[in-house]
């Protein structure tokens, strides 16, 4: 699957016509989602045309480079990344405010889909953010969804706002490991439950793979259509590093993920059992 509808869209949008190109831009806006989750908004005229599930390469200056899902596109014309504090570039990204500086090429990738029917949406902890746009598109075109948001607690849960404000139109389920908020049990207990008792034509999914593997499971079961948004260890975001190959079949998911498919997921064998480190070893996820 090729790179869809940004590539063609370069010629009009000015000096940085080239999703290649790394473009400096300005943190314009700075929330704090959870305790140990922000989310950096930005104005970028490329990012405006990014598919619900596409990411960016995000240049912490001095520090890294490394991808993250976009969490917004062009909402009230600013687009946004979402970052859980893991390491030394996300705990730099943690200590940004409003006026400093952070560089991106992108948007990357094969986002997310749209399909036809009634939506079931599962998202765990962090992997809610490229979940976000797709809520935004679905709610928009006024299709029929129902979300299961989880975290491990309460503390560890971002965008309880806006999955609260969905409640009015939609069926939303928050479940917390802990129960410290909405639903005592895993993202999967619920998960289960739900699909004994409703009827679906399509699921998306992000968050731990582990949880989206159990999930992959239980819909091929019920015979239904799935979508599912990876994450690996990558440096380029270009296909050409090769860190987040997925063996056996050789996909990449910088390329032609992040968001894979039921046939996808039925080829690799990695899938919720093995990725690769920084040093290019295969180790258990």
């Amino acid at each position: 699957m090729k790179k869809k509808g940004t590539q063609e869209l370069k010629t009009s949008l000015g000096s940085h016509t080239n999703i290649d190109d790394r473009r400096i831009v300005e943190i314009e806006a700075v929330k704090q989602e959870a305790d140990e989750i922000k989310t950096l908004f930005f104005t970028d005229e490329l990012c405006n045309f990014a598919k619900a599930g596409e990411f960016l390469m995000v240049w912490v200056i001095g520090i890294d480079e490394i991808p993250m899902s976009l969490s917004s596109i062009n909402r009230f014309r600013l687009s946004s990344i979402t970052t859980a504090r893991v390491g030394e570039a996300t705990t730099r990204l943690h200590s940004m405010n409003v006026g400093e500086k952070i560089g991106i090429r992108g948007p990357y990738g094969n986002g997310f889909v749209l399909a036809d029917g009634k939506a079931l949406l599962v998202g765990g902890g962090i992997g809610l953010a490229p979940l976000m746009p797709l809520i935004n598109i679905l709610s928009e075109k006024g299709q029929e969804f129902t979300l299961i948001a989880g975290a491990k607690t309460k503390s560890a849960l971002p965008f309880i706002e806006i999955i609260n404000s969905l409640r009015k139109n939609h069926q939303i389920y928050v479940t917390t490991d802990d129960g410290s908020y909405g639903r005592s049990g895993t993202t999967i207990s619920v998960f289960k439950d739900i699909m004994k008792n409703h009827s679906f034509d399509h699921v998306y999914t992000c968050g731990p793979e582990e949880m989206m593997w159990k999930v992959f499971q239980v819909v091929e079961k019920h015979n239904l259509s799935i979508q599912a948004c990876l994450e690996r260890y990558m440096k380029c975001g270009l296909g050409i590093c090769g860190h987040c190959v997925l063996e056996p079949v050789g996909l990449r998911v910088c390329r032609d993920g992040p968001v894979f498919t039921s046939k996808d997921l039925r080829r690799i064998a990695d899938f919720g059992r093995f990725k690769k480190g920084p040093d290019g070893r295969t180790i258990p996820i």
